[in-house]
C-alpha cells in the first residue's frame, strides 16, 4: 500500500456543453461541464429551481393524515446521526409552529435499541399514547416495527431516503423518493431533503385552508436541511445544491437556527464565511459524536432551541463529547491500519474487513472509512453488538454499490446476515459472530463477481494544471463561492509540478510550504496537513485544492495539498 496515489486527468468535456457554457470563464465552464452541468440554469440555485413538491410520491396523502391527526399526539421517530437529528428538529418546529397541539419526538439509543422504528422502541412510544407515529431518516426497512404498530393501533407514516427492501412495511403512508415507480427527479434526497418536502406541502396546503404565513415557515429552516444534506455524504444534485446553497445562504445572513450558530462558534468559524466544508467536518461531527457515543437528543435539543445561551451549553458539551470520540475513533484506527498492515498488500481482499471486540459500536463507520481511505476499496468494520452478534459499518468506493453488493450476499447465503440496509457508499449490518470468517470471504468474492473492473488504485482525480494567473486570491474566493462542493460535485483539485521554496513542520505533523510554478511565476503559500516528513527540495508533483487562507483578519490564497511527491513517481501507484 503505497503512499503515493495515481493522479488521473478528469474525462474532457464535450465542446457543445462548453459552447452552451461560454457565459462563464473559460475555467469555470470546463470545471461545471465534467460536472454534469450542461446548462447555465443548473447553476441557478433559487428556490423556484427545486423539483415540484407535487412529484414526490404520496405527499397529498401524508399531508390528508398529518391534518387528520393535528389534534393527536404526534410522535416523531428519529435516527442517530445528523440526518437524523437535522430532520427531527424541522419537523417539530414546522408542525409546532404550524399550531399543532402536542408534538414529540424520540430517537432509539444505538445501544438499546439498535436503528429504526423496532418494535421495542414502538413499544416505549406507545406508553405516552401517540396518534401517530412519523419517522423520519427511517423506517423503510422496519417491517417488524411497523407491524408492532399497527397492532397496538397506532398509524405510521414513514418519511425515508434509503433503498427499499424487496417488502414494504405496512405503514399508513410512505414518502421515499426511492420507491419503486418514482417520478420525483431527485432520487438523492437526504433524509432532512423529504422531511422537508413533506413540510411544505403541509405548509401549503394550510396556507390554502386560511393560516396565513404557513406556506412560508419551512424555508426557514433550509439551514437544518443544509446541515444535514451536506453530513450525509449525499450526492449534490442540483436539487440537493439548491437546497444546500439557501441553507447556507441564511446561515451567512444570520438567519440560522441558535444552534448551528453555536455550534459555528465553539469552533471559530465565521457565519459570514460559511461554506459546506464547515457543515460536514466542523457542526455535522459534534451532532453525530452525540449519537455515536452517547444520546442525539443533546444534538436535536441544540437544533431545537431558540436561547443561544442553551445554544452555546448544549455545543460546549457535543464539543467534549466529540473530543472524545476523536481519542476512541484514534486507538481504534491505529489498530485497524496494524491489522491492514499485517495483510499482503499485493494480495488484499477486494473488501476488507476488521473486527477487533474491544472496538466501539458507535464508531466503527468512521474506521471503515479511515480503512477505505488507506485500502482504496471498500471496507468493512465490526464492533460487537453483544455476546453473539457483529455489527458492521461499511464504506464503499465509486463504482461499487455497497448496498446491491449485501444484497448479493445475501442471496448466496440467506443466513449469514441478520440484518442490512443503506446506500451506495455506506450501509450498515448485523452478523452472527460465528459467520464472520464465511461472510469476510462471501462479500470480496461477490464484489470481484459483480464489480470485476473496480479500480482499486485510490486515483486523485485532477482537473489539471491551474493557469498561474488563476494562482490568487480573487480567484480561490470565486472557487468557494462557486459550490456548494461535496459528495457527487467534487470540490475541485488541480495538479502541477512545483518547486519548493521554503517549508517547516508546523503543529508537529502538517507541512507548511512556499511555492512556484516549475515553469515560473507566482511564490504562493501551501499546506500539506498530516503529511510532515523529509525535507522536499526541487520540483516537486502537487495535487491540491486552492483556498482561502484566513490568519489574524488577513486573507490569501493556499494551496490545500492533497499529495506531495517526487517529480518521478508521476502516474506511479
Amino acid at each position: 500500500m503505497s503512499s503515493s496515489r495515481p493522479i488521473v486527468a478528469r474525462a474532457a468535456p464535450d465542446p457543445r456543453v462548453l459552447a452552451a457554457l461560454s457565459e462563464l470563464d473559460p475555467i469555470s465552464a470546463r470545471l461545471f461541464a465534467v460536472r454534469g452541468v450542461s446548462d447555465p440554469g443548473q447553476l441557478d440555485y433559487a428556490l423556484s429551481c427545486l423539483a415540484p413538491v407535487s412529484l414526490l410520491e404520496n405527499i397529498d396523502a401524508a399531508v390528508d393524515l398529518l391534518i387528520a391527526k393535528r389534534d393527536a399526539r404526534i410522535t416523531v421517530v428519529g435516527d442517530f446521526d445528523v440526518d437524523g437529528a437535522t430532520s427531527a428538529a424541522l419537523m417539530l418546529r414546522c408542525l409546532r409552529e404550524f399550531g399543532f397541539s402536542d408534538v414529540d419526538y424520540l430517537v432509539p439509543n444505538r445501544f438499546e435499541f439498535g436503528y429504526g422504528l423496532s418494535p421495542e422502541i414502538v413499544r416505549v412510544a406507545a406508553d405516552n399514547s401517540p396518534g401517530l407515529l412519523v419517522t423520519v431518516d427511517n423506517g423503510i426497512s422496519s417491517l417488524a416495527g411497523v407491524a408492532e404498530a399497527n397492532r397496538l393501533g397506532i398509524p405510521v407514516l414513514v418519511t425515508d431516503h434509503h433503498l427499499p427492501g424487496s417488502e414494504l412495511p405496512d405503514a399508513a403512508v410512505i414518502v421515499n423518493p426511492n420507491l419503486p415507480g418514482s417520478r420525483f427527479p431527485s432520487r438523492n434526497l437526504a433524509g432532512v431533503g423529504v422531511a422537508f418536502y413533506l413540510m411544505a406541502a403541509l405548509g401549503r396546503r394550510l396556507e390554502r385552508e386560511g393560516r396565513q404565513g404557513a406556506a412560508r415557515i419551512p424555508s426557514r429552516y433550509l439551514d437544518l436541511v443544509a446541515l444535514g444534506t451536506v453530513a450525509d455524504v449525499v450526492p449534490l444534485d442540483h436539487n440537493n445544491r439548491v437546497l444546500v446553497d439557501q441553507g447556507l445562504r441564511r446561515i451567512r445572513a444570520g438567519k440560522t437556527v441558535a444552534g448551528i450558530e453555536a455550534l459555528l462558534r465553539q469552533s471559530g468559524r465565521q457565519l459570514a464565511r460559511t461554506v459546506s466544508t464547515d457543515l460536514g467536518f466542523v457542526a455535522g461531527p459534534r451532532i453525530n459524536a452525540a449519537g455515536r457515543l452517547e444520546d442525539i437528543s443533546i444534538g436535536i435539543e441544540c437544533l431545537l432551541t431558540d436561547d443561544m445561551s442553551a445554544a452555546l451549553h448544549h455545543a460546549a458539551i457535543l464539543d467534549q463529547i466529540n473530543g472524545e470520540r476523536r481519542e476512541i475513533e484514534s486507538t481504534m484506527r491505529e489498530q485497524a491500519f496494524a491489522y491492514v498492515e499485517e495483510m499482503d498488500a499485493r494480495n488484499l481482499p477486494a473488501c476488507v474487513c476488521v473486527y477487533d471486540e474491544s472496538w466501539h459500536q458507535g464508531v466503527v463507520g468512521l474506521i471503515a472509512a479511515r480503512v477505505r481511505e488507506r485500502c482504496h476499496r471498500p471496507s468493512i468494520a465490526f464492533a460487537r453488538e453483544s455476546d453473539t452478534l457483529l455489527k458492521g459499518s461499511a464504506r464503499s468506493i465509486q463504482g461499487v454499490h455497497v448496498r446491491d453488493l449485501l444484497e448479493a450476499v445475501h442471496a448466496a447465503d440467506p443466513d449469514v446476515m441478520v440484518k442490512f440496509g443503506g446506500h451506495a457508499m455506506a450501509a450498515g449490518l448485523t452478523i452472527a459472530e460465528t459467520h464472520f470468517d464465511t461472510f469476510r470471504r462471501l462479500v470480496s468474492e461477490q464484489l470481484e463477481r459483480l464489480y470485476p473492473s473496480a479500480d482499486f488504485s485510490g486515483a486523485i482525480v485532477s482537473d489539471g494544471a491551474l493557469p498561474d494567473r488563476a494562482l490568487n486570491l480573487d480567484f480561490a474566493r470565486r472557487l468557494r463561492e462557486a459550490g456548494p462542493w461535496g459528495a457527487g460535485f467534487p470540490e475541485p483539485v488541480w495538479s502541477g509540478d512545483f518547486e519548493v521554496v521554503e517549508q517547516r513542520t508546523v503543529g508537529e505533523k502538517h507541512l507548511k510550504l512556499r511555492v512556484r510554478p516549475a515553469d515560473g511565476g507566482t511564490v504562493v503559500d501551501a499546506i500539506a496537513f498530516n503529511q510532515a516528513g523529509p525535507a522536499w527540495r526541487g520540483i516537486v508533483q502537487l495535487a491540491y485544492r486552492l483556498d482561502v487562507n484566513e490568519y489574524r483578519g488577513f486573507e490569501s490564497a493556499q494551496l490545500v495539498v492533497e499529495q506531495i511527491a517526487p517529480v518521478q513517481s508521476r502516474g506511479a501507484c
